[in-house]
């Protein structure tokens, strides 16, 4: 993905895909693109991903290791060849074994599942299942792997619930109490490394989509949250940190969407095939706590919502009187493909964001919440509320969509938190 000597120009090639993705609108029109930039075009960024750097550096911080890695379909160099086939082939890499998260190494799984043990075809490897794996279980797991170096490089999207930063919050506790070095190999965060905003983890919450107190748009990259992983937490579970060493990218900036860099878009998971449903997904997620599906198995998931019977023009009626910024919605009529009303005909909406710099996917998604909660006949709570709350991570927010609480004043009581967080994560921002 990022750029290395003798790799193609940036405005060919693979490059060329994403620039074209900027292009598109025209300057003269009032109407700005999914980036929130006027028409026109603009030259990609050029970012080397912490994987690149350690592959032009000869994989020097591997040699006279036993590693393993934790990876998935995301983990690819710039010409979008898998980490693990390109570590095996290298010279003095003794890659040794191979740990899938949910979805699994190669990404055949859909969402709450992941692939079986197994050994790699490509590489002879063995491929083990880490996927909700912790404490003991974990640790054994690594132990049997016979490694002393573990290394992670998976594309996160930057909202607290999505589960690989989990995976490796729980392989960093695992490692420091193995005594196991753990290495990240640093990826952007692809909606920006701003905004961190949104409601805070209780602990008393804590869960596979959410361990400890981070804000639900965290803006931070894997090896920033590495560092705060365990700087703050890791010693509190095991009396020490881990033996952490982070391989930052360069060329990358705080303000950066991912398509605004020369890197390639490739989906962490099957229903994340773009980055406008990932600039959407901390906020609609929540609504894969409710009795509505979020569009899995949709060409939109997470931006197409809805359920059977729904009275969705109503809906959207209600929406669009909201003048949310940055978004518009339109009905829609729409079959899952997948989990919630699966091969189910739903009336709903689809969610389209006009301009990203100013659309809030929390504010947005709470008004969402509010609205159709006002025109449901039935609750619209999954588990009498317990998996909104654990996506939410508290159950304030539901008690206060009960309660009629408007959007603004549930949104403006997060401000506390957002201040705290924004200043115990500074000291652990790279870029």
């Amino acid at each position: 993905m990022p750029e290395i000597s003798g790799t193609p120009d940036r405005k060919t090639s693979l490059g060329r895909r994403t620039f074209m993705g900027l292009c598109a609108g025209t300057a003269a029109s009032s109407w700005t693109t999914a980036s929130g930039m006027p028409g026109g075009c603009l030259s990609p960024v050029a970012i080397t991903t912490g994987y690149d750097v350690l592959e032009a550096d000869g994989y020097q911080a591997l040699k006279g290791r036993k590693v393993g890695l934790i990876a998935n379909p995301t983990s690819v160099d710039r010409r979008l060849r898998h980490i693990a086939d390109q570590m095996h082939a290298a010279p003095g890499v003794n890659l040794k074994a191979i740990f899938g998260p949910e979805h699994g190494f190669r990404g055949s799984a859909q969402a709450g599942h992941s692939e079986a043990r197994s050994v790699d075809p490509r590489t002879g490897i063995p491929v083990y299942d880490m996927y909700t794996l912790s404490g003991p279980k974990l640790d054994a797991l690594l132990k049997s792997a016979d490694i002393d170096l573990l290394v992670f490089d998976i594309q996160d999207i930057g909202a607290r619930f999505y589960t690989y930063i989990w995976s490796m919050f729980d392989a960093l506790t695992a490692c420091a109490r193995c005594g196991i070095a753990f290495m990240v190999l640093d990826r952007p965060n692809p909606i920006t490394g701003l905004n961190a905003s949104g409601p805070s983890l209780d602990p008393a919450f804590s869960s596979f989509v959410g361990r400890v107190p981070l804000l639900l748009r965290h803006g931070m990259t894997v090896g920033e949250l590495a560092q705060l992983f365990n700087g703050l937490y890791v010693p509190r579970l095991t009396g020490h940190a881990a033996r952490l060493s982070i391989i930052p990218m360069t060329g990358w900036r705080r303000d950066l969407y991912q398509d605004e860099t020369d890197l390639v878009w490739v989906p962490p998971s099957p229903n994340m095939p773009d980055i406008t449903t990932a600039l959407a997904y901390p906020g609609t997620c929540l609504f894969e706590g409710t009795t509505l599906s979020v569009g899995r198995g949709t060409a939109s998931p997470f931006l197409t919502l809805g359920a059977p019977g729904l009275a969705a023009t109503r809906w959207v009626e209600e929406l669009n009187t909201a003048n949310l910024p940055g978004c518009l919605f339109r009905d829609d009529w729409f079959t899952p493909g997948s989990e919630v009303a699966k091969n189910q005909l739903c009336h709903g909406l689809q969610l389209a964001i006009t301009n990203r710099k100013t659309f809030d996917p929390l504010l947005t998604s709470v008004t969402m919440l509010q609205t159709v909660i006002k025109i449901s006949d039935d609750p619209i709570w999954r588990k009498s509320g317990s998996t909104f709350d654990i996506l939410a991570g508290s159950n304030r927010l539901r008690s206060q969509l009960s309660q009629r609480m408007s959007a603004a004043d549930i949104v403006a009581g997060w401000k506390p938190n957002e201040e705290t967080f924004n200043t115990q994560r500074r000291p652990f921002l790279m870029y």
